[in-house]
């Protein structure tokens, strides 16, 4: 497996100082999905991405339906080099502090008809990302995304209803020998699954990965999109943790650098936590937000981001409950180790 260099060409993290309309152009790539949350405003986080289209918005903290903003609010534009903004109408874009998440597919897509139901679906296999867009059928499926190798985490929601965000992650469902559970980003909620309703009782494979009969993923004539991650050496990270309820907490191997870590108890209800480089970006002084709620910028729960990987540094069960199982997704700043030394830099300590 080939080892990804420079994470930045693949994802990364913009904070900016908001005043009316504006531009973030130092990006170094042509976001086609975006993560915002406004860090020091009370508000809604806005998923968006070239599929859909830069003005079709998404919120992790609820579950309704897709808005449309008018073509001067929000965001703009996806462009080269970053995006544009507009004035505030669904989202706090325009004042404040706001933080973005991009990640990099391959633009508005194309049709795909490796599963029962045709995608449009938008990948990078270098980097193990897809979106995909596709519309129900009311019976048991399977969807092409367009990876190349089996995601490791989908994460989906119907547009057009009022179904909850629905995640399935294969290292949970692996451990727990039951590919029909799922999680649920909009919700405090710990495992969830019953019978081949949300997702079906097998793993998903290189090419597919497979819905059942309920509304929240497959409902009959309804529209959904999902985001597929696939796991990449020294560039993602896919897995679980056991908390120990100790300060000196719990250590995660990534094998890189992080740039990103979003975690959530499995084992009981609690919040989901996400935590950047960015915000503030030193640590036992990392910024936490939550993305099943509209909270600003929280006092960190304590997790160091390190070399290779993370440490928990709190009690707290959000992210280090004794005995607790978690899962997480990570994405890197650096590599640990590097595939040559020529013009890569290898990840250091903060």
């Amino acid at each position: 497996m080939a080892i990804i260099d420079k994470p930045t060409e693949y994802f990364d993290t913009r904070t900016y100082s908001a005043s009316g309309s504006g531009s973030v152009s130092d990006v170094g790539f042509q976001p086609d999905f975006l993560w915002f949350k406004n860090r020091t405003i009370v508000g809604d986080h806005g998923l968006m991405d070239a599929i859909r289209g830069v003005n079709k918005i998404l919120h992790s903290n609820d579950n309704n339906a897709e808005v449309t903003s008018g073509a001067s609010n929000d965001f703009t534009a996806f462009t080269s080099n970053g995006f544009t903004y507009g004035t505030s109408a669904q989202l706090d874009t325009s004042s404040g502090t706001p933080c973005t998440w991009l990640w990099k597919a391959n633009g508005a897509g194309s049709s795909n008809t490796d599963g029962s139901i045709t995608s449009t679906v938008s990948a990078n296999t270098t980097s193990g990302f897809s979106i995909v867009s596709y519309t129900g059928t009311g019976s048991n499926a399977t969807i092409g995304h367009g990876l190349g190798s089996a995601p490791q985490v989908v994460l989906l929601k119907e547009r057009n209803g009022t179904n909850n965000w629905l995640m399935s992650h294969q290292p949970l469902s692996a451990s727990l020998g039951d590919y029909t559970r799922f999680m649920t980003l909009n919700s405090t909620g710990a495992v969830s699954g019953a019978g081949n309703v949300v997702f079906q009782g097998s793993a998903f494979t290189s090419s597919v990965f497979n819905v059942g009969t309920s509304v929240g993923s497959n409902g009959s004539s309804q529209t959904y999109i999902a985001y597929c991650f696939a796991e990449k050496q020294g560039y993602s990270k896919f897995g679980l943790y056991t908390g120990n309820g100790n300060a000196d907490g719990t250590f995660v191997y990534t094998g890189f650098k992080p740039a990103f870590v979003m975690c959530k108890i499995t084992s009981g209800t609690d919040n989901w936590i996400l935590m950047d480089n960015k915000r503030l970006g030193y640590n036992a002084s990392n910024y936490q937000l939550i993305p099943n709620s509209t909270l600003a910028d929280q006092t960190p729960e304590r997790i160091d981001l390190l070399s290779n990987g993370f440490k928990t540094r709190s009690t707290n069960g959000e992210v280090n409950g004794s005995g607790s199982s978690y899962i997480f997704m990570a994405f890197a700043e650096n590599p640990f180790v590097t595939s040559t030394t020529t013009g890569s830099i290898p990840a250091t300590a903060r």
